[in-house]
């Protein structure tokens, strides 16, 4: 017996397909589902490296580059 034979024997409703956007919510009232949570970690962890990265590199410019290059001084060197 098929799926829907035997579902409609039982006197249930048929099964609907689901959607590709339905997929679990992590809270009921949180418009997110898993795969965006992720995506949103992900994103966040990649913007935090380049903040570090900017962050070294700005002051190996400060501390080194700008010194050397004469730009300006160093107040305690």
């Amino acid at each position: 017996m098929g799926e829907a034979k035997r579902r409609s024997s039982q006197g249930l409703p048929p099964k609907t397909p689901k959607r590709s956007g339905d997929e679990e919510r992590i809270n009921a009232w949180l418009p997110l589902n898993r795969r965006q949570a992720d995506q949103f970690v992900s994103i966040t962890t990649r913007g935090a490296w380049i903040g570090i990265a900017a962050l070294a590199v700005f002051w190996i410019t400060v501390r080194f580059i700008g010194p050397a290059a004469g730009w300006w001084t160093l107040a305690d060197g």
